[in-house]
């Protein structure tokens, strides 16, 4: 009897950490499908129309893609002259990923001669706490198959401690759902 009221236990406390999980951040690859590459002439604000047409927050990733290329985080001044002698980051692997860890603007640019002055830039703003509790529930299309596949990952855990519990304790589960539905 002690088992399975310990099992039944860990068993409530998975179901609630469940039910109180939330996404810790969302993975962006710039430039879709397309990935990290120098923008047709006619189109130099690419990377910068991609930007702002997104919600980024702390805890989100920025996931580059090229081929023969390099990504560089810079200041703003740098940015502004194409300027890459002091990147506060560089990356040359072709798959690059890039956590945004604090609020404000990031400026990035291409490590290559002439890819930035040819539009291979963007900025980045990072929305504060305040800005993103504002704007919660607003994000990008881009971003919704991460989030889709995190709450599938958490229905399927769910689902399957409800299998246990409805073959194990039928009654048991009987009285959870009860429970769970009054909250």
């Amino acid at each position: 009897m002690a088992a399975s009221t310990l099992f039944l236990m860990m068993t409530m406390f998975v179901f609630c950490a469940l039910q109180c999980s939330t996404v810790m951040g969302f993975d962006y690859q710039v430039g879709g499908a397309e990935g990290w590459v120098v923008p047709p002439a006619n189109d130099s604000k690419v990377y910068n129309d991609w930007a702002s047409e997104n919600r980024f927050r702390p805890g989100d990733t920025l996931r580059f893609k090229y081929k023969k290329d390099s990504v560089m985080e810079v200041s703003e001044a740098e940015y502004k002259k194409c300027n890459s002698t002091r990147p506060s980051f560089f990356s040359n692997t072709g798959n690059t990923v890039y956590a945004l860890d604090h609020s404000g603007p990031f400026y990035f640019i291409s490590g290559v001669s002439g890819h930035c002055q040819r539009g291979q830039r963007m900025i980045v703003k990072v929305l504060s706490s305040e800005e993103s509790e504002a704007s919660s529930g607003s994000r990008s299309s881009s971003s919704s198959s991460s989030s889709s596949a995190s709450y599938a990952a958490d229905f399927s855990k769910l689902g399957f401690i409800l299998f246990v519990l409805s073959c194990h304790f039928p009654s048991v589960l009987v009285s959870v759902v009860n429970v769970v539905c009054r909250v």
